[in-house]
C-alpha cells in the first residue's frame, strides 16, 4: 500500500499521522570515525560478522565470517 495512502486513511479516520523517521547512517563524519568505502573491485572492501547457531545436540557455536563487498562471495568461514 502506498505510503500517501496510509496517511489519508490516518488523517480520515482522525488519528495523528506518525512523523517520517530520518535515515540512519552507519558512520559519522564528526566524530572522527572512518568513511564508510563502496566497493569498486574485488577485494577493495571485506565485511566481517558474528553468526551464531545451534547444533542438533543443542551445543552453541560461533563461527566469523568474511564476505567481499564487490562480488558478494565469502572469502572465511571459521
Amino acid at each position: 500500500m502506498n505510503a500517501k495512502r496510509v496517511q489519508r486513511i490516518w488523517r480520515r479516520e482522525g488519528l495523528k499521522v506518525p512523523q517520517k523517521q530520518p535515515k540512519r547512517r552507519r558512520l559519522w563524519l564528526n566524530d572522527g570515525s572512518c568513511v564508510r568505502l563502496r566497493a569498486s573491485w574485488p577485494n577493495h572492501v571485506w565485511s566481517y560478522d558474528f553468526v551464531e547457531g545451534r547444533t542438533h545436540e543443542g551445543r552453541k557455536f560461533r563461527m566469523l565470517c568474511l564476505i567481499d563487498e564487490f562480488t558478494r562471495e565469502a572469502l572465511a568461514s571459521g
